[in-house]
């Protein structure tokens, strides 16, 4: 599979579709155009931040603090089922949240070679805010009435999406705030936590 187009979509800092191991991703670079061009494909409410899709926390690194604990959530949980809420390491567009910046881990093999080849990229659904997303990567983009060059080619399983969880803190201080339910329960989340103060 050819991802040259989309590839140099995303450098161009246009918006594309990607799978996921969860439900098709509108994906950009997170400059100022490439956030103008997927929050106006969503007509999506501008004080509503996107998160970031990265390789690792390691990649995320350049971006936000990462406490010992991110790590340790991610390795708890099943590949790409968490959105972690970090600290920025300076304030950023709104659009990503300011002072803090919710980033997830990939694990699908094509958006795992789009974030290598450009770095983080947006990982909001692909579809107009309150539409139910489509499965099929095309016809995400046609919905959104983006060029067929624009969809990373893919069917996704769909189903909940990540769960989202703020990191406030430092170190073994750091606590877990669950902000959104997703494929991880959020009771699952705390009584991992629980554990590891016990």
């Amino acid at each position: 599979m050819k991802l040259d187009d989309v590839i140099a979509r995303l450098l161009a800092d246009e918006a594309i579709v990607y799978p996921t191991s969860t439900l098709p991703g509108l994906g950009a670079r997170p400059t100022a155009r490439g956030l103008d061009a997927v929050f106006a494909l969503k007509a999506r409410d501008d004080r509503k931040p996107v998160s970031l899709a990265v390789r690792n926390l390691e990649q995320a690194e350049a971006l936000v603090d990462v406490p010992a604990l991110a790590y340790a959530l991610i390795d708890a949980f099943p590949p790409g089922s968490l959105s972690l809420i970090l600290p920025a390491r300076e304030a950023v567009d709104a659009r990503l949240g300011g002072q803090a910046i919710a980033v997830r881990c990939v694990v699908h093999p094509t958006a795992l070679a789009l974030v290598d080849a450009v770095g983080p990229i947006t990982a909001t659904s692909a579809n107009v805010s309150g539409e139910e997303p489509a499965l099929d990567t095309l016809v995400c983009a046609e919905r959104l009435a983006l060029p067929p060059t624009a969809a990373a080619p893919g069917t996704c399983p769909g189903g909940l999406g990540s769960t989202f969880l703020r990191l406030e803190g430092r170190g073994e201080e750091a606590e877990v705030m669950v902000i959104r339910a997703g494929v991880v329960p959020s009771m699952d989340v705390m009584a991992w936590v629980t554990s590891r103060t016990a």
